[in-house]
């Protein structure tokens, strides 16, 4: 696979990267748990492929998918030579703290259940969810800790990893992030980041774009979920989703080819991280990447009616 570079970290990541959150089995999530087994398999699989991008966090299945990557390091002897892992400093979980100590904490945590001495991408995640945003953005707060980590050698790009964009915008206009992540707001079903996405691009700012199956559902399909960005829906709330497959019907491509491939084809993009939970996900979404499209598909598509609504606001957040 080609590699796009991350501004001038250095850093290059191929256009599709994988998501680990998952791996971590969080059934309130997604519908269904992982087993360690299922885990060590599709992480040996991902350790065995073209993709050099993994993403990761401190709170995805209560430290689970860390640990889980990290066992999978040590199985290999250290990550694959240019691999790119992406994890995340995280608010405590049970009090919503979010200042430098507990970023600090969460940081040493990773580092701990990796078993790595430095990770290559350090993001803030999901500060909308803390008990008080001053506590990250003051002197001294998460955000000062995550620049100093990165100053201090142990992350070499530092990002920011959300969902609500007015304050993902508030907070990229005041802090030189390297890179941002993005999950459901740029799909074939939703368009909010799109502003986002230009403040981004003009700031210098490389683009993860994750979820670009809207929660799984362009994957696997209306007929096997109801989920769309983890909540689900109703017939009217799936009638969008049917109306893409039905033209991957008439133009004899799969909707998650359609899917992916309208991210990865989106110029303001660098990667486009994919959820994969299951060894046989690794195959399915390489062939995705290079399935042939039809022009005639895109201009069918481009024709269909999306939201610019937060596909998110009315989601009760349970992380497990």
């Amino acid at each position: 696979m080609e590699k796009r570079p991350i501004g001038s970290t250095g850093l290059a990541v191929t256009p599709v990267g994988y998501g680990a959150s998952g791996l971590g089995s969080m059934p309130d999530t997604y519908g269904y748990a992982v087993d360690e087994g299922r885990a060590r398999d599709t992480l040996r699989r991902i350790f065995d492929g073209p993709v050099n991008l993994l993403d990761t966090s401190r709170n995805y299945g209560a430290g689970r998918s860390e640990e889980r990557i990290g066992a999978a390091i040590r199985e290999r002897g250290g990550l694959p030579e240019g691999f790119v892992l992406s994890t995340k400093l995280d608010r405590d979980m049970e009090t919503g703290r979010f200042d430098g100590d507990r970023a600090r904490r969460s940081f040493e945590e990773s580092l701990a259940a990796l078993g790595l001495d430095r990770v290559q991408i350090l993001h803030l995640h999901d500060p909308e969810h803390a008990a008080d945003l001053a506590e990250i953005t003051g002197r001294g707060g998460a955000l000062d800790t995550l620049f100093r980590l990165r100053d201090e050698g142990l992350a070499t790009a530092v990002g920011l990893a959300m969902g609500r964009v007015e304050l993902m915008l508030a907070l990229l206009a005041d802090w030189p992030f390297d890179v941002l992540i993005t999950h459901n707001r740029f799909t074939l079903l939703n368009r909010q980041a799109e502003a986002l996405f230009d403040l981004a691009a003009a700031r210098g700012t490389a683009i993860f774009n994750a979820a670009p199956f809207a929660g799984g559902v362009l994957a696997k399909g209306a007929d096997q979920t109801n989920r769309i960005a983890y909540q689900q829906t109703d017939e009217a709330g799936l009638a969008p989703v049917r109306a893409i497959e039905a033209v991957g019907a008439r133009h004899g491509v799969a909707p998650g080819a359609l899917a992916l491939q309208f991210s990865t084809r989106e110029p303001r993009i660098a990667a486009t991280i994919v959820g994969v939970s299951r060894p046989e996900s690794i195959k399915r979404t390489l062939d995705w990447a290079s399935a042939p499209i039809p022009a005639a598909a895109w201009e069918a598509l481009a024709a269909l009616p999306y939201s610019t609504d937060d596909p998110e606001a009315n989601r009760v957040y349970r992380p497990g």
